[in-house]
């Protein structure tokens, strides 16, 4: 019973609802083009699929499957975490200072300071200021790393990029300023692929630690995902913009 209530409530919230009116105009335009009703019956269960986490999961778990962690980090001979940043709020109360990191940088930040108390190795953490109204990313990183244990002279900030591009120029350069030859680079899972074809593009190799994964990549089918969620959509935005950021890079190399 709880899981047809959420299935009927998703068709009266957004983007359900949105769906059920489109379907409306298709049939009120039949009376003037069956043509264009068709067109708009396409466009409609095209996005209709696009808000399900059936086809969200499928796509997602495609891309966040590219890239799989060492199964033995201890051996891998990584000799510095290479941790990207994802968005940070300025000027909000945190248990230590002000500012916090959103919620995809806040998993990679924990992933990478397991890594550290297992590798005994330093962080550098990448990533700016973004806009004028978000937080300055390395630097709150760095402070909630230090709070959490990792010691001040294990902590390295690269405070100069705003996207991934960047994340990868100015660490590479910092990298060969501190002699590091096999950087372990810990992002989320979906943006791994990216993120290694940048560094790449910078002569390194990363061993590449992906984390924040979003779906499981051993689902199983149920009749609650043919629902329509916001959620579902924006997973299946973010893999459009992972493999268009992708095929820019490679074609421009930025």
């Amino acid at each position: 019973m709880v899981y047809l209530l959420k299935f009927g409530a998703s068709w009266i919230l957004p983007p359900g609802i949105f769906i059920l009116l489109m379907l409306a105009l298709c049939v009120k335009l039949l009376k003037f083009s069956k043509k264009l009703s068709i067109t708009v019956l396409v466009v409609t269960l095209i996005f209709y699929l696009l808000c399900t986490s059936l086809v969200a999961e499928r796509f997602m778990g495609w891309l966040e499957e590219m890239h799989s962690p060492p199964a033995q980090v201890e051996t891998s001979g990584a000799d510095v975490i290479v941790l990207l940043g994802g968005g940070a709020i300025s000027q909000v109360p945190d248990v230590d200072g002000v500012g916090a990191l959103c919620a995809s940088p806040a998993n990679r930040l924990l992933t990478a300071v397991r890594l550290q108390k297992l590798l005994n190795v330093p962080i550098i953490v990448s990533g700016g200021q973004v806009y004028s109204d978000s937080g300055a990313e390395a630097e709150i990183s760095a402070r909630i790393l230090k709070t959490l244990g990792v010691p001040e002279d294990k902590i390295l900030t690269e405070t100069k990029s705003v996207n991934t591009s960047q994340n990868a120029r100015y660490t590479a350069a910092l990298m060969r300023e501190k002699n590091f030859k096999k950087p372990l680079l810990v992002t989320s899972a979906f943006h791994m692929n990216r993120a290694m074809l940048n560094f790449s593009l910078h002569r390194f190799k990363p061993i590449a630690y992906p984390t924040d994964f979003t779906v499981a990549h051993n689902s199983t089918f149920h009749y609650t995902k043919l629902r329509p969620q916001a959620e579902a959509l924006l997973l299946n935005v973010t893999v459009m913009q992972e493999l268009l950021r992708t095929c820019v890079t490679e074609i421009f190399g930025v």
